[in-house]
């Protein structure tokens, strides 16, 4: 039963999602040589993703914060397995792939969170939130990095390094507020 409300998607659906996918997959991509994300800021997200859910806020800022601690579980296992030199083909794909697998796919198969009928611009709202926070998560990342070294090594101010991966979040967060009010 589950499996048929899993497969009962559109093609013209599907293709949305395959494209956001690709999308967000290349992002991540583009985003590994960044060192990995603090863990201050992963917590930060599983805490907003919770609080979020306990308030009935919509899945679209839901599923931003979803997106974001998955590009931070990424990039955690890609650094531990740099450092533990456990090399192997594939390895950065195969972590992506395996990470919004066991994160998206039981959403969608018992969770009963992707509901096909609650949709933004004719796509999931948690959808495209996921894709949304997996792709500004990182960029927040890549910007603090570009910072510091602008500023020879050194942060502009304590904790900005956890500050700007999540400011892109919390600002979408308002404006998807501010959409799905």
């Amino acid at each position: 039963m589950l499996l048929l409300k899993f497969f009962s998607f559109t093609i013209k659906s599907m293709k949305r999602l395959f494209l956001f996918l690709f999308l967000a997959l290349t992002v991540v991509f583009w985003a590994l040589p960044a060192k990995a994300v603090c863990p201050v800021c992963t917590i930060a997200v599983v805490s907003c993703v919770g609080l979020a859910q306990w308030l009935g806020i919509d899945d679209t800022i839901s599923g931003l914060w979803i997106g974001g601690f998955t590009v931070s579980l990424i990039i955690w296992t890609l650094s531990w397995m740099k450092k533990k030199n456990i090399n192997f083909l594939g390895r950065e794909i195969i972590t992506v792939i395996a990470y919004y697998l066991l994160i998206v796919a039981p959403l969608f198969c018992f969770a009963g969170v992707i509901n096909p009928l609650n949709t933004l611009w004719g796509i999931n709202k948690f959808l495209i939130g996921i894709v949304l926070g997996s792709i500004f998560f990182p960029l927040g990342s890549l910007y603090y990095n570009y910072l510091k070294k602008k500023n020879n090594g050194h942060a502009y101010f304590p904790f900005q390094k956890v500050v700007m991966p999540i400011l892109p979040l919390v600002i979408l967060s308002l404006i998807f507020y501010f959409l799905t009010k």
